[in-house]
């Protein structure tokens, strides 16, 4: 069940408010990325990362990845001007056939018990994303005016990673770039070439951190975590 993953790490992060890039805050001491990055560092079943980045954080980058001891990164692949883009930068430098994972940088709380099944679900179906049911009620809005009160029941509110084999990933990104597609996520790009997606259910707490709110968050995670140890 090995795979490779593709880490979109050159945002700027401009809601987060912090005047760099966001994936360079500390959360307990370390840069956010870092303990994005432990947790497939440490998994057995990772052969390697591909790591996007904004080229003016490379420096920084290089010398945080030295001193944490992250050896899988096995290319820096200079980002573009939008996460699409990125992600397609790194997909073309992608070896091989098998699953390769899309991840955002900013969640620093997948587990390795989520990526088993995820990875499991690609290798059978072609294409799986993680996600959770939605806990509030949704509504469709004209304006200020509610049009429609969606059904919940089947609504997922959906993260990353994303998982797919690395044909269809790359297949998914030149069609998009070809027909000037953007998508809210890779997931999308692969439905357009009219593959099944499938989810697996993810976890509450892998959460992106986007915005300055979200750090309060991602401290009480880390906190709940240690109090479990």
């Amino acid at each position: 069940m090995s795979y490779q993953v593709i880490l979109p790490a050159a945002g700027q992060g401009k809601r987060m408010g912090a005047g760099k890039n966001k994936l360079l805050l500390k959360i307990g001491e370390i840069p956010v990325f870092i303990h994005t990055l432990r947790v497939f560092e440490n998994d057995s079943e990772c052969a390697g990362i591909y790591l996007a980045i904004n080229p003016q954080d490379e420096e920084e980058i290089r010398v945080l990845l030295t001193e944490h001891n992250i050896t899988k990164v096995t290319a820096l692949i200079p980002g573009g001007e939008e996460r699409q883009h990125s992600v397609y930068n790194a997909a073309k430098a992608v070896a091989g056939e098998g699953i390769v994972l899309v991840h955002d940088a900013a969640r620093p709380f997948i587990t390795q018990d989520l990526l088993r099944p995820l990875v499991k679900m690609a290798e059978k179906k072609g294409a799986a994303v993680l996600a959770v049911p939605l806990k509030d009620t949704v509504k469709k809005a004209d304006g200020n005016l509610i049009a429609e009160t969606l059904e919940r029941s089947c609504l997922w509110a959906v993260q990353t990673p994303q998982a797919f084999r690395i044909s269809a990933l790359k297949e998914a990104h030149q069609k998009a770039e070809e027909e000037h597609f953007f998508g809210t996520d890779d997931a999308s790009l692969v439905e357009r070439l009219g593959k099944e997606v499938m989810i697996v259910e993810g976890s509450y707490d892998n959460i992106k951190l986007t915005t300055p709110e979200d750090i309060y968050f991602a401290e009480a995670i880390m906190k709940k975590r240690k109090n479990k140890q």
